[in-house]
């Protein structure tokens, strides 16, 4: 037995012998299967292409037309429904490409099918759905993680070895900015993103905050100020061109956070401006400043300003991973983890966090005070440098 096959996965091999899945003892590559073949799919489908680790069975969608597109389109094997995947003993990791509505529905059935689920951003819209996807997966010795993978990337995985590597001292805050008028222009089916579990924070948040918790640990406490400032909008995007849709979250929100580390950050994430200069993420520390790379992304700009200097320096990138054919990376890493034993990255417990923190921004608004997360994680492990552009283990 290899070293580094720990007991989870043990628990993880033994709990899917049980249920009669026994294509979860360890091979060369991980079959997945995709629910959900809407616009981000494709994007999952290219990643399975060129990370050697992943094995896509079979992809469905409530729409079989659009299953069946995508299977032709990226030589998937088989387009089936929702329940013939389920039912499938050969895919091991669901990876859930629906609504977050529908999210912790699809992820709790394949759980009870015995899978690994790999969900779209959020977790899920509640934190009790959060939470019900957790338990029940512990319960199974299944694996649970959750987008965004972007900082597996390049661009991330360089500002958290220099940050790790002490390279602007010790951290002491954050600004985090995501300024941009919303989905109405460009999107072809924008109404969702002004819905419930959705809004610029729930669409857009978790690529920051996922990155500043992995970057500086898990937050303590919470307050904000949210509000809908644009009360309709007016889809000029085709096919829905004219269409009106009525806001139904928050569009623009701001808070400011303390990590357990105490550092002390700022974030704003709106739908309601039509542009502007901020960064999208800064680290302020005792000995310099790193701007980071904006997080809906895998690769740079990392650049960086020490104390002792008047200028800022470009970074190159200490790690692979950088374009966009690997956004879903975390899946990828997920595969890696069943397949050795090893903690996968984008877990769920940090998923949940950031889920949480969202929920608190709005809850601090909504009841004018502080909120403390109910919830905490570890930081991801870092990845090693010098990895292949097909793989994320050495």
């Amino acid at each position: 037995m290899r070293r580094d096959f720990q007991p989870q996965c043990l628990t993880i091999v033994c709990n899917s012998m049980r249920e009669g899945n026994y294509s979860t003892m360890p091979t060369d590559k991980v079959k997945i299967g995709i629910i959900g073949c809407g616009n981000i799919s494709g994007s999952y489908l290219r990643t399975a292409q060129v990370m050697k680790v992943l094995d896509t069975a079979a992809c469905a969608d409530i729409e079989m037309d659009r299953a069946q597109a995508k299977a032709e389109e990226f030589e998937v094997p088989k387009a089936c429904t929702v329940d013939e995947l389920l039912a499938d003993p050969e895919i091991q990791l669901v990876v859930n490409l629906t609504t977050p509505q529908s999210h912790a529905d699809i992820s709790l059935r394949a759980i009870a099918a015995g899978k690994h689920v790999f969900s779209e951003k959020p977790l899920a819209v509640t934190r009790e759905e959060g939470r019900s996807i957790l338990d029940a997966a512990k319960a199974k010795g299944m694996l649970v993680g959750c987008a965004p993978g972007t900082f597996l990337g390049g661009g991330l995985q360089t500002c958290r070895k220099l940050i790790d590597d002490g390279a602007i001292g010790e951290v002491v805050g954050c600004s985090a900015f995501m300024m941009c008028h919303g989905h109405e222009s460009w999107h072809p089916d924008p109404a969702y993103y002004y819905k419930a579990g959705a809004g610029p924070m729930f669409d857009m948040g978790p690529y920051y905050l996922t990155a500043l918790t992995t970057l500086l640990g898990p937050i303590k406490r919470i307050t904000g100020c949210s509000a809908i400032l644009i009360p309709e909008r007016t889809i000029t995007s085709q096919p829905k061109n004219g269409e009106k849709i009525t806001v139904e979250t928050p569009d623009h929100v701001t808070g400011s956070f303390e990590f357990a580390s105490g550092a002390i950050g700022v974030i704003i994430t709106t739908f309601a401006v039509w542009g502007s200069t901020l960064p999208r993420i800064e680290i302020y520390g005792t000995e310099g400043t790193l701007s980071v790379p904006d997080p809906n992304s895998l690769g740079g700009p990392v650049r960086i300003r020490k104390s002792n200097s008047a200028d800022w320096q470009d970074v190159q990138l200490t790690h692979p991973h950088s374009d966009r054919g690997k956004w879903g990376i975390g899946v990828a890493d997920m595969a890696h983890a069943i397949l050795s034993g090893r903690p996968h990255r984008p877990t769920g417990e940090q998923a949940f966090h950031v889920l949480d923190v969202m929920h608190g921004f709005l809850d601090a608004s909504r009841e004018g005070r502080h909120y403390t997360p109910v919830s905490s994680m570890k930081r991801p492990a870092p990845l090693p440098t010098g990895l292949a552009e097909d793989t994320l283990d050495d």
